[in-house]
């Protein structure tokens, strides 16, 4: 019999490989999912714990380090990190999951009628939608916020409308594909209209696709908060948020660096903790599209 050079026949070697590749690809989405689940925990029970309010000074705990009095240190101002951090979360949780929306619900409805329809409707859709992807969007985000103010609403809604035209061209690409399938193809023998076609034969085929992209933007949604809060156009103080607690922690950057990577680092667990999950949804979709195909 064969043996490799490890001293393993080729068949067992062979035989070895899938369970372990398994048990990378588990790991690669249980340890992203308990840290989403972390987070969500956070934001349910942010005024549960034991710890002072966000906007509670105590100045003689300015810029301390980690401690029992406070698990992840102080800020600048005296104020618990770990307090802010829960309280930052319901922010980044808010956005990042009505921003998208928005993007889904109308980025979908114009992709549909993109796909369906022909002549002045898919012209007109088509060219606001390459408009807006022309323009860039973290300025268009940053100049509806500052016109309209800073608040938690204006800020999801510029981000909102952000993400409308990549949803509308994944819906447009997935319907294109789906409008010739025999089962949309006998549906329109039957005599089904338009409306019906549209919300009971192609929708539900692409919602899978639509959801693994939302996955994705709702990382994209979190960095672009953080963002607009470091640029000073963001949710307003007091209410805490990642990106304002990173911008006022960069001022210490040298003396407490704690005060900044802390909220920097939970950022970026988050964001690749969605992008890892996008990525196994979407293997697995393309895994079973594959199979039927």
């Amino acid at each position: 019999m064969a043996v490799s050079e490890a001293g393993v026949p080729p068949a067992t070697a062979a035989a070895a490989a899938p369970p372990r590749r398994k048990a990378r690809t588990g790991l690669r989405v249980i340890l992203p999912a308990i840290w989403v689940a972390l987070v969500a925990v956070l934001v349910v029970a942010a005024d549960l714990l034991p710890v002072p309010s966000p906007t509670h000074m105590d100045f003689d705990a300015a810029e301390a380090r980690p401690s029992l009095a406070h698990p992840l240190g102080a800020d600048l101002d005296g104020r618990d990190i770990l307090s802010r951090l829960a309280h930052g979360a319901r922010v980044s949780v808010i956005v990042s999951v009505a921003a998208p929306l928005i993007g889904l619900v109308f980025g979908t409805f114009f992709g549909l009628i993109a796909s369906f329809y022909g002549g002045v409707p898919r012209m007109a859709v088509l060219g606001v939608l390459d408009a807006m992807l022309a323009f860039p969007s973290l300025i268009f985000a940053l100049g509806l916020t500052t016109v309209l103010g800073p608040t938690l609403l204006n800020v999801t809604l510029a981000l909102g409308i952000m993400s409308v035209p990549a949803f509308a061209r994944i819906a447009r690409a997935n319907a294109i594909v789906l409008l010739n399938r025999e089962f949309v193809l006998a549906s329109r023998t039957a005599g089904a209209g338009d409306l019906y076609v549209m919300f009971r034969e192609i929708l539900p085929n692409m919602a899978m696709s639509l959801i693994t992209y939302a996955l994705t933007v709702m990382s994209i949604m979190i960095v672009a908060e953080g963002s607009l809060s470091f640029l000073g156009v963001g949710i307003p103080p007091p209410t805490p948020s990642w990106g304002s607690m990173i911008a006022e922690g960069r001022e210490a950057l040298e003396r407490a660096p704690h005060v900044c990577l802390i909220p920097a680092f939970a950022m970026f667990l988050t964001v690749l903790s969605l992008n890892l999950l996008g990525d196994a949804l979407r293997q697995k979709t393309e895994a079973k599209e594959g199979g039927l195909s």
